[in-house]
């Protein structure tokens, strides 16, 4: 139960670029992972390549990476990665356990590793050729006696290297990919602004088109209406002068029919009529000549052709130029 609780307590301080245990000292990201302040300045470097380093003579600038853990953006100021918080109780569990364990990281797990074919000897070599770990004496009298061989633990170094390396590099190259990402949203959404934009100006400019067109039929309607009012004035004005002539026309023959009726001579050339038939005859005359000419009711001159004007705007196109 000892050995699990100390193999658990390893795999919380191993650095997720380099793989090994944190080395002093510790930085702590804002995220609130850890990383050896190594491994933290080689992923910012890799992905702020003009940074200048702290020794420069020229005042640097700030940069930004991503946390290997979480992806989570860390942005540092002029001093990079020597601005960040250093883990003091990370470092110091670190102390901790390795004077508990006093023996290198897996070494427990590395004694138990037996060779297959000599089981009293321990896998202590590497064979370059097979790229297998093997025994020395497979090395001298077994299937590896005629293959190049390294030192297991310098191979394993090496490896380890080159893993780290390759970490750092897949980082970087993941920080450039969610740069280049965070750029293309930022285009799109630039994109849809300037979009916005647009159909918000050619309304604005569709608008002025309606009001001009809106403005010029309430100008037409109007001249309409002024000659539409005066030509039923006119008639209007007519039709009043020939009712009253009618008024009168008619009041006079009722007056000359109820003369007419007088049977006596003497009462009938006493009557106030007794000079209708001047009155007549002075009706008669009275020209009936003011009418409206032939097609004075017609209003077909205001009739207009918006052919050309509606083919026109059907040509309304985006400006090419400048």
């Amino acid at each position: 139960a000892e050995a699990r609780s100390m193999e658990s307590l390893e795999k919380q301080l191993i650095c997720p670029i380099c793989l090994e245990m944190f080395t002093k000292p510790v930085v702590i990201l804002p995220c609130q992972h850890n990383l050896c302040r190594k491994c933290a300045n080689d992923v910012f470097q890799a992905s702020n390549p003009l940074w200048q380093s702290r020794g420069s003579s020229a005042v640097p600038s700030g940069g930004r990476f991503r946390c290997p853990s979480c992806r989570h953006e860390v942005v540092l100021d002029r001093h990079g990665v020597y601005g960040l918080q250093r883990n003091l109780l990370v470092e110091n569990i670190i102390d901790i356990y390795k004077q508990e364990s006093a023996r290198p990281l897996h070494a427990k797990a590395e004694q138990h590793l037996m060779c297959e074919e000599h089981e009293d000897e321990r896998i202590n070599i590497y064979c370059l050729r097979c790229e297998a770990p093997t025994c020395s004496l497979c090395k001298v009298f077994g299937a590896h006696k005629d293959c190049e061989v390294a030192p297991l633990p310098a191979v394993y170094q090496r490896q380890k290297s080159e893993l780290s390396d390759g970490i750092a590099m897949l980082v970087a190259g993941n920080d450039r990919i969610q740069a280049i990402i965070t750029q293309m949203e930022e285009i799109c959404h630039t994109i849809e602004e300037n979009g916005r934009r647009q159909k918000q100006h050619l309304g604005l400019r569709f608008d002025s088109l309606y009001s001009i067109l809106e403005e010029r039929k309430k100008e037409l309607l109007q001249s309409i209406a002024r000659e539409q009012d005066t030509k039923v004035q006119r008639v209007r004005g007519l039709i009043r002068q020939y009712g009253d002539h009618l008024e009168a026309s008619s009041k006079l023959v009722e007056s000359a029919i109820q003369a007419m009726e007088e049977p006596q001579m003497a009462v009938y050339l006493q009557l106030p009529g007794v000079c209708l038939p001047c009155r007549i005859t002075d009706m008669s005359k009275v020209s009936m000549s003011s009418r409206p000419e032939p097609g004075y009711e017609n209003m077909d001159h205001f009739s207009i052709n918006v052919d050309y004007v509606a083919e026109m705007l059907r040509t309304i196109e985006f400006q090419t130029g400048a």
